[in-house]
């Protein structure tokens, strides 16, 4: 498996990117993985070679990057103090738009590439990067044709960058895993999301895990090995039945 560290140019800068790439030559069908809070750190980089091991190509993008370099975090220290203290300044210089925005640039790379088959891509996401794969995935119907979101919160709000507000431009089969007992992912907020999707047409699949938020990062104290099992299976399923026909 190969790993290449690639600098993608976007409006606001070069966003560090590592492109994971299974064993052989290729091409693959291209999934773009939306980081957590966590930020890019050894734990992340496994999960994209978990996905690129399915034969997969993976963007795995920095959406830090216009905070500056930091260190890799290691979120059980990190959960022992105030998180948002810590994290909200990196937070702070992302959100659903500008991912969205940064995804074009995603897009253009991958458009550059020898070792990538069809045009269609896949998105998967996590904690924040869940509504940041939804975003994206509506932002560029043409280019999506699935999205999944894993313990992804706020998701349906009030906001006027709420996913949920995007349902109708959608054009992918999402994917959307929710924890129990999740404050940023209730069940009403659940039900909001899932009506709109509904309303607008869209071919779905939504679970809600007997596990806790972040339970599928395996840095996380809250991991769990079995949910996650169940996770990779469901997301490799809708990437084979989504992307595999593309190419």
């Amino acid at each position: 498996m190969s790993v290449e560290q690639v600098a993608i140019q976007t409006r606001d800068g070069l966003c560090p990117t590592q492109v994971v790439t299974p064993d052989g030559a290729g091409p693959w069908p291209a999934v773009i993985l939306y980081m957590d809070a966590g930020g890019i750190r050894p734990a992340m980089v496994d999960m994209a070679r978990q996905l690129a091991a399915g034969g997969y190509l993976v963007l795995l993008p920095d959406l830090f990057y216009r905070y500056g370099p930091y260190a890799p975090f290691v979120p059980a220290e990190v959960f022992k103090g105030d998180f948002r203290a810590i994290l909200g300044p990196l937070m702070a210089t992302t959100d659903n738009v500008k991912a969205a925005a940064d995804t074009g640039a995603l897009l253009a790379h991958l458009d550059t590439r020898g070792d990538v088959t069809g045009r269609k891509v896949g998105a998967v996401g996590f904690c924040m990067g869940g509504r940041m794969a939804l975003t994206a995935a509506a932002t560029h119907p043409d280019r999506f044709a699935a999205a999944a979101s894993f313990h992804g919160g706020h998701l349906a709000t009030d906001e006027a960058t709420s996913p949920h507000r995007l349902a109708p431009q959608l054009r992918a089969e999402l994917y959307i895993a929710a924890a129990e007992n999740d404050g940023s992912y209730p069940p009403a907020m659940a039900a909001r999301l899932e009506g709109a999707l509904s309303a607008a047409g869209i071919r779905y699949g939504a679970e809600t895990y007997p596990a806790q938020h972040g339970w599928m990062m395996p840095d996380f104290p809250v991991y769990d090995r079995a949910a996650a099992a169940r996770g990779w299976t469901a997301l490799l399923g809708l990437f084979d039945r989504t992307l595999r026909r593309d190419g």
